[in-house]
């Protein structure tokens, strides 16, 4: 069994959404003080690698905590889309690459290698995003959810996909994954699970994918 870490750490000075506050890490106990180590975290339910529930976006979707936990566990698949320009589309002509693998997974990650960006200016630059056709074939399938290395799933500063998306299906969306690159191209054992806060929007997740064993 291969492990892989989807995940980004969370640290006092990591990129976050333009607006967001960053996280602050502060020492609630010391080892010299108290004899044990504590930390004190506040940071905003969107930091770093983390799913976005219906709830996001809409008062009376459903929160991140009423997903039952096989919702964020199942088989999921790789979109290699790497080649895409900045600021470009990914349309279906893509994804009917992977041919059945579309029909026996549980998650859609796409790959832009913009994670390499991570931690730059550029990271909040023009990333490519999925097209109309791509998020109507999504609405339309039993996904348990999709991901994404970039910041979201529409471009900066715009709502209009999580909007539809959400509106329309009960579904998570993962942003701020990391090493897709290293997945390869066949479907795999998928884990992303995020803090259980109560009535949530969105949550912190630790995302993984598991290799070599049959999902």
């Amino acid at each position: 069994m291969k492990v892989i870490d989807l995940t980004h750490t969370i640290r006092s000075d990591m990129p976050v959404y333009p607006g967001t506050e960053q996280p602050v890490l502060a020492i609630a106990n010391a080892y010299e003080k108290d004899g044990f180590k504590e930390t004190r975290m506040t940071m905003c339910s969107h930091t770093g690698t983390h799913i976005d529930a219906p709830a996001h976006i809409f008062a009376d979707k459903k929160p991140l905590d009423s997903f039952l936990a096989d919702s964020f566990v199942g088989r999921a698949i790789v979109i290699d889309c790497r080649d895409i320009p900045d600021g470009g589309t990914v349309n279906m002509d893509r994804l009917k690459k992977y041919g059945e693998q579309l029909e026996n997974v549980d998650f859609l990650l796409f790959n832009f290698g913009w994670d390499k960006k991570w931690g730059r200016n550029e990271y909040f630059g023009n990333y490519p995003c999925v097209g109309r056709d791509v998020l109507d074939y999504i609405i339309r399938n039993r996904y348990k959810g999709i991901g994404f290395d970039v910041i979201s799933l529409d471009p900066i500063s715009e709502l209009a996909f999580h909007k539809e998306l959400f509106s329309k299906k009960e579904i998570i969306n993962i942003e701020n994954l990391t090493n897709l690159d290293l997945c390869g191209s066949e479907p795999f054992l998928f884990c992303c699970l995020p803090m259980k806060i109560e009535n949530s929007d969105g949550a912190p997740a630790r995302a993984v994918a598991i290799l070599d064993i049959i999902a």
